[in-house]
């Protein structure tokens, strides 16, 4: 498989398994190929209904924070393996957002 069809199935089996879930904005986030155990490691991001952060709510203003997950697809069979909650590092956070 290449990395197409791995994103391709990763973003489908989340948006499948977190069907009535509402999610939102949903959108590859990282890309990784584990030689030694013939894994990728995709990572999809998206929102939810109750990650919604007032900002400033006398002007109803309103960010969106994003849930990350891990989905390892097992190369040869196309097989999704396990699905895992990405945590972010303090250091991985730049003033504005992500740091890439």
């Amino acid at each position: 498989m290449d990395v197409r069809q791995a994103a391709g199935t990763a973003r489908a089996f989340i948006a499948d398994l977190f069907e009535g879930e509402e999610i939102a904005h949903v959108g590859l986030e990282e890309v990784d190929f584990d030689e030694a155990s013939n894994e990728w490691k995709i990572t999809i991001g998206f929102s939810r209904p109750w990650d919604r952060k007032s900002v400033t709510p006398a002007m109803g203003e309103v960010r969106l924070t994003r849930s990350y997950k891990v989905v390892r697809i097992n190369d040869e069979s196309g097989n999704v393996i396990s699905v895992k909650h990405r945590f972010f590092e303090a250091s991985e956070w730049a003033e504005g957002g992500f740091r890439i």
